[in-house]
């Protein structure tokens, strides 16, 4: 044990900024498709509950109870990924066409912000937060006339949020409560799980392999780069000069895992 001491050196650190949001639509109580939200301006947590209820007798304070404590979330943003139209309550009648006033569709959610400290900046790290069973409530939405300082509409959601169950018990033995957040803090955990992690949130790109072939497999299918990309060729034959490619691994979507399965990925040795 020694003496505290303040603002140390690589110390002094701060959070900053909001990226890499996802939309995770539910379907059958899992979240197994994201779809990335461009234009995310904010996320702001709003906690509510853990109120105190003071309970008295024989003259005295008796007990303190506790209400729940429940999650809340405020998106804002410049725009919403096509998937948001039925986590918002608008269901497509035809291409293009949605009816408002319908069921809204429950959502998982995950977002980074950025970590920095007073030796590496911005660069010192980020925070991941996932969030779980998520509801939106309508909003309000203006439309103003185009002026001469214009600006782009804002959209603002409010979130609410269902916890989902935790199995085990914690450091004091006694078993997690559910929670509708995990949040991971990349300077802390170990690298290669924070990557396994991130391939789950995100999903991967298939893993692409120059053909050993001479000639072209009518039961296969090939692949040419074009600008960083692998797009499949439209060539009947194998042209001279060019380089063609089998997809060996097939891309994955990205999913929200649940935090049980985050428990078993950072409990691996």
């Amino acid at each position: 044990m020694s003496k505290i001491k303040w603002d140390q050196v690589g110390e002094k650190k701060y959070k900053t900024g909001v990226d890499h949001g996802v939309l995770y639509p539910q379907k059958n109580g899992a979240y197994p498709k994201g779809v990335a939200w461009n234009g995310l301006t904010a996320v702001n947590k709003t906690p509510s509950g853990a109120e105190d209820n003071k309970l008295y007798a024989d003259n005295m304070q008796y007990l303190n109870l506790k209400s729940a404590e429940i999650l809340g979330l405020t998106i804002e943003c410049y725009f919403y990924p096509d998937e948001w139209a039925e986590c918002n309550g608008e269901s497509q009648l035809a291409e293009g066409v949605f009816a408002g006033q319908q069921r809204r569709n429950t959502f998982g959610f995950s977002y980074r912000n950025k970590l920095g400290n007073d030796t590496e900046g911005e660069d010192y790290g980020f925070e991941l937060n996932l969030i779980y069973g998520c509801s939106s409530a309508p909003s309000e939405q203006a439309n103003n006339t185009v002026n001469d300082s214009p600006e782009a509409a804002t959209f603002s959601y409010e979130v609410s949020t269902t916890p989902v169950n935790i199995s085990g018990v914690g450091p004091d033995g006694k078993p997690y409560k559910p929670t509708a957040c995990i949040t991971i803090d990349s300077t802390k955990v170990e690298k290669d799980k924070l990557a396994s992690i991130e391939k789950i949130l995100y999903g991967t790109d298939g893993v692409y392999t120059a053909t050993s072939d001479s000639s072209m497999d009518s039961g296969k299918e090939y692949y040419e780069l074009v600008n960083g990309e692998y797009v499949k060729t439209a060539d009947g034959t194998m042209q001279p000069g060019k380089t063609y490619y089998e997809q060996t691994t097939a891309p994955t979507d990205g999913r929200l895992p649940l935090p049980d399965e985050l428990k078993t990925i950072f409990a691996r040795g």
